[in-house]
């Protein structure tokens, strides 16, 4: 069941609410770009670059999941989430010399990762969760905002 301070009132959702999501959902993108590229040489624990990248790509499919559909609940954007999430990381069960081939590339690699690890599974969880938080902060943010009548 939704409660009042998740769900957002559909006519601010389009106008105050995607454009956060949207600069939520790229400063997550840069984010995991940059700790995949540059945590190992910046001396970062490896487990926390695996890891990291992980949490912050479940994040990302929140935020790609909320923008979306604007007007879900924060549980059902979260629940799509954790569908998608553990969908692509089942699929990587599945092998051909193709989608290997794909999966060797950089862009495979991002997008469908490597190995299956239920690992990555409770990372992406996590990444759930956090990219919930950060949007109750950033929607709360975008609504307490003086708006323009149009």
């Amino acid at each position: 069941m939704d409660t009042i301070s998740n769900r957002l009132p559909p006519d601010r959702t389009s106008r105050a609410i995607l454009p956060v999501r949207a600069c939520l959902c790229l400063s997550i993108i840069i984010c995991g770009l940059a700790l995949r590229g540059l945590g190992l040489r910046l001396g970062l624990p490896a487990l926390f670059v695996k890891y990291g990248g992980s949490v912050l790509w479940g994040t990302m499919v929140f935020f790609l999941v909320a923008i979306a559909g604007p007007n879900l609940s924060r549980q059902r954007i979260a629940l799509i989430s954790a569908v998608i999430a553990i969908c692509v990381e089942l699929f990587r069960l599945v092998h051909s010399p193709w989608l290997d081939a794909f999966r060797l590339t950089l862009a495979g690699a991002l997008l469908l990762g490597r190995i299956f690890s239920p690992w990555d599974m409770l990372a992406y969880g996590v990444g759930i969760v956090l990219g919930m938080l950060l949007d109750r902060v950033g929607t709360s943010s975008a609504q307490k905002a003086p708006h323009s009548a149009s």
